[in-house]
């Protein structure tokens, strides 16, 4: 792989570590603006709202635009949105914090992994799109659990600024190493339409969407389930987290590896996979052991499975950006809807499981749309021959 692509995934580390980071300061942002647990979670809804809307009107407002300028606009604009989350005062200035973030952050996705798949050439479009993305990985390994120790020894505002410094980082690296390329050729918005009118490419992102909202419905509230149900300390979660993050990390290089020649039986297994642990989860969360079993497994076939995911959408419709875009906001939908979902359960007075619950709905409508979709092709196969 290029070296460029590793710094891209530099940047989607820092702006996925933004973005999932609220999940790990739940108590500490609470406390500051005097708003519910759940007022919080729907920080990480804003965020992805914000990237769904936002961040494919963006793109093509970027077509014509060289992409390493785009790659640097979008982490500028990023990196305003998060100086403002670190200096905010109360919950309204932290919500349009997110807006501005998730708005870059999507646009930024689709580019990214746009210029990727173009360098690794289209043989190798799944291990290009696993290391790009390896950077969400990282983030929910490295930086979540990392913003979290921050917060408890020096406060939430110092988690956002090292996240806006590594974004500078990364912005830096980018402008040095990526290369600059020329205006992009045949991009025009009735193009880019165009690729979007395609049912198969719809498909693929209905499925996209129902396992990362399974998977965030229940990960959204990991920390007050591991304090509140399973009994942990506050000082464990941020090991808890890590060790999610490490299982993503291996079930990212894994998937990436066997993507492109596996895609469908990968996708089938992982959504399978999520409907019986999320079940056990929601069923034994006051046992620590299961916890930490449940928190490995969800890590191994939750998001992990993205490289799965961007493969069949590229098979789909190609590497376009929109295409990439939109498919980002499709995912950061399933995002923002599992983690609302999982607030209102909440917020009804249901007990702190009941957001497992609502991943497991989410998996097993993923899981059936997936096989309506292997029915309708193999439906369709004899037509072909």
């Amino acid at each position: 792989m290029p070296l460029a692509v590793y710094v891209l995934g530099l940047g989607i580390f820092a702006m996925t570590t933004s973005e999932f980071m609220v999940s790990g300061l739940m108590p500490s942002l609470a406390g500051e603006f005097g708003v519910s647990v759940a007022a919080i979670g729907y920080l990480i809804s804003a965020f992805s709202g914000a990237m769904v809307v936002g961040g494919p009107v963006l793109t093509v407002g970027l077509l014509r635009v060289p992409r390493k300028h785009s790659l640097l606009a979008l982490t500028g604009v990023f990196l305003v949105g998060q100086a403002l989350g670190a200096v905010a005062t109360d919950y309204g200035v932290m919500l349009l914090s997110r807006v501005i973030t998730g708005v870059a952050s999507s646009a930024f996705f689709g580019v990214a992994i746009a210029v990727a798949v173009d360098m690794a050439g289209p043989e190798r479009r799944g291990r290009a799109s696993a290391v790009v993305l390896g950077g969400l990985m990282i983030g929910t390994v490295l930086g979540l659990p990392a913003t979290t120790v921050v917060d408890q020894f020096y406060g939430w505002r110092a988690s956002f600024w090292a996240v806006a410094v590594v974004t500078l980082l990364a912005g830096l690296v980018i402008l040095r190493v990526v290369p600059s390329g020329s205006r992009p050729e045949g991009m025009s918005l009735r193009t880019e339409l165009a690729a979007l009118r395609n049912g198969r490419l719809w498909a693929a992102y209905a499925t996209s969407g129902l396992l990362v909202g399974s998977v965030f419905a229940a990960f959204s509230y990991f920390s007050p389930i591991f304090i509140e149900v399973s009994g942990f300390s506050p000082t464990v979660v941020p090991v808890l987290l890590a060790v999610y993050g490490a299982a993503t990390v291996v079930g990212n290089t894994v998937i990436g590896r066997f993507a492109d020649r596996h895609m469908m039986p990968i996708l089938t297994f992982g959504l399978a996979a999520l409907v019986v642990t999320l079940s056990g989860f929601a069923l034994f969360a006051g046992s620590q052991p299961v916890t930490v079993v449940a928190v490995v497994v969800l890590g191994l076939v939750g998001v992990s499975m993205n490289p799965a995911l961007a493969t069949r959408v590229m098979r789909a419709a190609d590497s376009r950006p929109l295409v990439n875009t939109v498919h980002t906001a499709v995912i950061c939908l399933g995002v923002g809807l599992g983690s609302w979902a999982g607030g209102l359960g909440i917020s009804a007075g249901l007990s702190l499981t009941s957001p497992l619950w609502v991943g497991v709905v989410f998996a097993v409508l993923g899981l059936a749309s997936l096989l309506a979709a292997r029915k309708s092709v193999a439906s369709q196969a004899p037509q072909l021959v």
